[in-house]
């Protein structure tokens, strides 16, 4: 584990209540994996569900993490990002409270600010979404 619970939110500019990931389990070259666990005061759970729109930014946070985990490493700020489309999402089944997310992103291509990455979400090795996404890093003013 790279970075835990108290400190996730060193490497994702996002803050509560939304904040879809709650550490930082490994990240290489080409991957990485974060886990959340789904609670009932999430702002995205309805009816003891996790809602779709939590699973597309856990995706996406996991892609800050990584951002914001190689610029750490490198002692420099967190830099935002967007997601500029989402392509193919797949969403098989909702998470209920209390189940663990593990989410994997794979870099396809990085070009200037823009990374092409496809995320998966499971839970207990069960896929529950899936995705391509194209996301955006704004660059601070030099």
């Amino acid at each position: 584990m790279l970075a835990g619970k108290e400190n996730i939110q060193s490497y994702i500019p996002q803050r509560p209540p939304f904040v879809m990931i709650d550490e930082l389990v490994g990240s290489d070259e080409t991957s990485t994996r974060t886990s959340f666990t789904v609670r009932a005061d999430n702002i995205f759970v309805e009816g003891g569900l996790l809602k779709e729109p939590a699973l597309v930014e856990n995706i996406a946070q996991t892609a800050a993490a990584r951002a914001g985990y190689i610029t750490n490493k490198e002692n420099l700020p967190v830099l935002i990002g967007y997601i500029g489309a989402i392509k193919d999402l797949e969403i098989f089944k909702l998470p209920k409270i209390s189940d663990n997310l593990e989410t994997e992103i794979v870099i396809k291509t990085q070009v200037f600010d823009v990374t092409l990455i496809s995320g998966t979400v499971r839970c207990n090795g069960e896929l529950l979404a899936q995705c391509e996404m194209k996301i955006f890093i704004i660059q601070p003013n030099k």
